[in-house]
């Protein structure tokens, strides 16, 4: 498969959400199952894609990236752990059980925990503050520079470089993370990470599993990070 600046790329991102919380109840009502926070935060860097003596690469999502009108045509589901099977909620095309709103810090989020053992376990791990994350997973196009604009300067003999994306193509979910870190640290993060450090041809010819591509992608976008900027 020969990749272009169409290509699209998923990720996941896993930020730090000191202001998850359950929402406090109404006088005279009974415990609130609603949780509140942002599950995506704009000009805040990313930790180090992959960090070395020659070169340091981080992201940052940009206010224009994600516009309520994009969100209101995504299909989000709002899960545990990333576990599709462990939905807390979700807003189809801009209606259900999860509202979001967008403001100059990022997506925040109300959601109504339900009834059921899942929404239980998250509403105690989320009030006891086991649970402190929030991510998302969202796709762009990393060698369109009006998706993803890179930028790089050096200090102290190694090169800076960051990722600024403008604009993504969808987003797909957001969960709660009991590990805030960012970016994920789950096996889809880590193979993100070594497919960025490894180095190929731009132009190979990628076959087998979605995994592969998706891997060969990764490294395009490493190669790609380690040219020179004119």
């Amino acid at each position: 498969m020969k990749r272009n600046k169409d290509t699209e790329v998923k990720r996941t991102l896993r930020i730090d959400c000191a202001e998850l919380r359950v929402r406090e109840a109404v006088e005279g009502e009974a415990r609130s199952r609603t949780i509140t926070g942002y599950a995506i935060l704009f000009n805040t860097p990313s930790a180090p894609l992959w960090s070395d003596e020659d070169s340091e690469a981080r992201e940052v999502i940009a206010p224009e990236a994600i516009t309520k009108e994009l969100l209101d045509g995504c299909d989000i589901k709002f899960t545990m752990y990333h576990d599709r099977q462990l939905i807390l909620g979700r807003s189809n095309k801009g209606t259900g059980t999860l509202e979001y709103f967008v403001d100059e810090k990022g997506v925040g989020f109300n959601l109504e925990l339900p009834k059921s053992p899942n929404g239980d376990e998250a509403l105690e791990l989320v009030s006891r503050g086991d649970i402190s994350g929030c991510s998302f997973a969202f796709t762009t196009r990393y060698w369109d520079s009006d998706f993803v604009e890179r930028t790089a300067k050096v200090v102290n003999g190694a090169t800076q470089i960051i990722y600024t994306v403008k604009a993504v193509t969808g987003v797909y979910d957001f969960t709660l993370a009991a590990d805030p870190a960012y970016p994920d640290t789950s096996v889809e993060a880590r193979e993100f990470t070594a497919g960025l450090r490894e180095f190929g041809q731009p132009e190979a010819e990628v076959s087998g599993t979605d995994n592969e591509i998706f891997l060969g992608q990764l490294r395009e976008m490493r190669i790609v990070a380690s040219r020179k900027l004119i």
